[in-house]
């Protein structure tokens, strides 16, 4: 790998000329965007799924090269511990709902036949049982590479190189702090205590795009409170004792923030809304450009298939990748046909933790997008909700979870903290979104009852896991003893069978 250009991205020179071409293209694209040049067919939808690998002990291990052969769709990530799965876009309806779950289904299988029988890829927020060396050794190793200090166990890769040295040049250390932990790190590694999905919603009328992205943002705080799974981080991290009931819900949304955030100039935070779709454009090119790579230092073995609508702004797009708002827009896809081309913009809902089952991801996924285009297609006045309350809204939910105060709109405009009635609404406007795109009866049940069943019983993978820690101590466990033995349990019960419902009446 050629580490000189990692030092030529942190150069004035580089910044200077990679603005000037991100500008251009952010015009480029704004002329797209009122040509219509953006406009498709239909509503799509596609996911990513992030994961991490164990060995046979349970414990976080580096995953085999191997696996990233296994499917053109299993990709590295910024750990050596981690993988990310990507399914292709399908039309919102029936048939492309069905085949998301296949896809990811698939997926899931071909990476554990390319995995040894030692390593097992687990869907989960956040590992907690560390590798031998333990956690603060695995996350703080560093080497000096080219001239370069990198961590020992990130993902060669000049882009995350470039991006850490840059970060570490403005803070020094990484800190995090979330209840019981306050640790300092040398790198942006501990991000990858981390790990997501992203539901991507493609909308066909770009002029429309404001809508739907402003409307997202408030299912945000109700969608991701469902679905908490990140409360502990590994235990040999903890500085303090704390109760298992003291911690947050998600503290996989302060681990990201943390990792890669400068006081005053946050590039992880709550979105802003927008009033018209040129705005998205505007966002990226006004926010701080991390690691600047040029096109032409991209070698040609690098660029993967033929020359595609993105490599018009490649320089924008490499900006794109690190605006890390919770929500956000893409530009440029895959084609699926003639009426859905690879012009297009979608939205990318970036705040969901990976969920225990495949069917639970998908079922986020489904229940998201329905949501959204439900609520929007019926012209609901949860926009009206003010952004700053949507925030304390989202925050809320990141640290109390399914029990979190929540605000939201009715469908009679008034404003309310009843997550009775949220819920109800969510819920109905959901299946009235994918019941407009042809999704049947018993396949929007197969993906929202699940949900509605965590809902009724007041049970995320969040607060099981708080539970099933809390009744270990009980039993007479230490903190740390309680929290390995629940991650068992959990990575046992995970995978790709059933869903996080069964587990509720299990119990």
């Amino acid at each position: 790998m050629s580490y000189d250009l990692v030092e030529k991205s942190l150069d004035s020179d580089t910044l200077e000329e990679f603005e000037r071409r991100a500008k251009s293209q952010g015009e480029f694209l704004k002329n797209e965007i009122r040509n219509h040049e953006l406009d498709n067919d239909d509503f799509t939808v596609g996911l990513e799924i992030e994961l991490y690998g164990v060995d046979a002990a349970d414990r976080l291990t580096k995953l085999d090269s191997h696996l990233f052969d296994a499917a053109d769709r299993i990709n590295k990530e910024l750990g050596l511990h981690n993988a990310e799965i990507n399914s292709r876009p399908t039309v919102l309806g029936e048939r492309g709902l069905r085949s998301q779950e296949q896809q990811i289904t698939e997926l899931l299988e071909a990476a554990d036949e390319a995995l040894s029988d030692d390593q097992e890829l687990v869907l989960d927020a956040m590992w907690t049982i560390p590798p031998e060396q333990g956690s603060l050794e695995y996350l703080s190793s560093t080497h000096e590479e080219g001239g370069i200090e990198v961590a020992v166990n990130m993902r060669e890769n000049r882009r995350y190189y470039a991006i850490d040295s840059y970060y570490v040049d403005l803070v020094d250390d990484v800190e995090i702090e979330v209840p019981g932990v306050h640790r300092s790190f040398p790198t942006i590694l501990p991000e990858s205590l981390a790990t997501s999905i992203q539901p991507h919603l493609q909308v066909p009328v770009a002029d429309d795009m404001p809508a739907y992205y402003n409307t997202a943002i408030r299912t945000m705080a109700p969608i991701l409170a469902i679905s908490t799974n990140s409360p502990f981080m590994p235990p040999d991290l903890y500085t303090e004792e704390i109760e298992p009931s003291e911690t947050d819900h998600e503290l996989r949304i302060w681990a990201f923030e943390q990792s890669v955030n400068v006081e005053g100039d946050e590039k992880v935070k709550f979105p802003g809304d927008i009033t018209r779709t040129e705005d998205v454009v505007d966002r990226v090119l006004e926010d701080r450009t991390y690691s600047p790579f040029l096109r032409e230092w991209v070698d040609d073995d690098e660029q993967v298939g033929e020359e595609s609508y993105t490599d018009e702004f490649w320089e924008f797009e490499f900006k794109r990748g690190t605006y890390w708002r919770w929500l956000r827009t893409v530009i440029g896809g895959e084609s699926i046909g003639e009426g859905n081309t690879e012009r297009s913009i979608r939205i990318e809902y970036r705040p969901l933790p990976t969920q225990p089952t495949a069917r639970d991801n998908v079922a986020l996924q489904a229940f998201t997008a329905g949501a959204v285009t439900g609520l929007v297609s019926d012209s609901h006045p949860v926009t009206e909700l003010p952004w700053e309350t949507s925030r304390e809204s989202f925050y809320n939910a990141v640290r109390d979870g399914v029990d979190a105060e929540l605000h939201w709109i009715d469908e009679e405009g008034d404003h309310t903290t009843d997550s009775e009635e949220i819920y109800d609404e969510l819920f109905r406007y959901a299946e009235k979104g994918l019941e407009e795109h042809g999704v049947s009866d018993s396949t929007v049940e197969r993906y929202l009852e699940p949900l509605k069943h965590r809902w009724r019983n007041r049970m995320t993978p969040s607060k099981w896991k708080i539970q099933r820690v809390e009744e270990a101590m009980e039993d007479g466990r230490s903190f740390e003893e309680a929290v390995h033995e629940m991650q068992r349990e959990y990575i046992q019960r995970s995978g790709l069978e059933g869903s996080f419902a069964d587990w509720i009446q299990d119990d």
